[in-house]
């Protein structure tokens, strides 16, 4: 019995960068065909390029950082749904009822502050969004300080669109980055179905 995965992952180097940050780029500081001994990498990039997780720190200036959040959240059982439409709160509700705790949301799904309430009233864990922000891009604050003061794990950039609905289990541990507001993941889907 084989076991599928699914990689849900945005290639870093082409990833979409949000508005301001700072885009990923890296310099091959030693290279084999220049007679070293081996190829070396060095990166510069923000902490929310690509798919990354953010950190309560990332809008609260006592919050944890990233290695201090609790990767039971990162890792486990997720639901992945999607919606024709923007969904109403009823539709959402129908959804929160028989989720799991993971729920990644297939599309363009806008998390407003209503539905940011609605989420952490069924006390869901870890939430992924194919945007490189979770809320309004113009103006996602209210809603990051909503989820991330409940520690929701705030999983940001994935890609579903070729993944069908349903429950899968999921890792996207973030690196280790002490200090950190933010940090990039693999993200990654197993099919429990299989």
């Amino acid at each position: 019995m084989g076991m599928k995965l699914y990689d849900i992952t945005q290639e870093l180097f082409t990833s979409n960068v949000y508005k301001g940050d700072v885009p990923p780029t890296f310099i091959r500081q030693l290279k084999i065909k220049d007679g070293a001994p081996c190829n070396l990498t060095v990166l510069n990039m923000c902490a929310h390029n690509g798919t990354h997780i953010d950190a309560p720190y990332h809008f609260y200036d006592n919050g944890k950082t990233i290695e201090q959040m609790n990767l039971n959240k990162c890792i486990g059982k997720c639901s992945v749904v999607s919606f024709d439409t923007q969904p109403n709160l009823e539709q959402m509700e129908n959804v929160l009822t028989s989720c799991e705790k993971r729920l990644l949301f297939k599309g363009n799904v806008i998390i407003t502050i209503e539905i940011a309430k609605l989420l952490n009233n069924y006390h869901i864990e870890l939430i992924g969004v194919e945007s490189q922000s979770v809320g309004p891009v113009d103006a996602p604050m209210e809603v990051h300080l909503e989820l991330l003061k409940e520690e929701v794990v705030l999983l940001e950039g994935i890609r579903l669109t070729d993944i069908p609905c349903g429950n899968y289990l999921l890792s996207a541990a973030p690196l280790k980055l002490g200090g950190s507001d933010g940090a990039p993941c693999r993200a990654v889907l197993i099919d429990i179905n299989e």
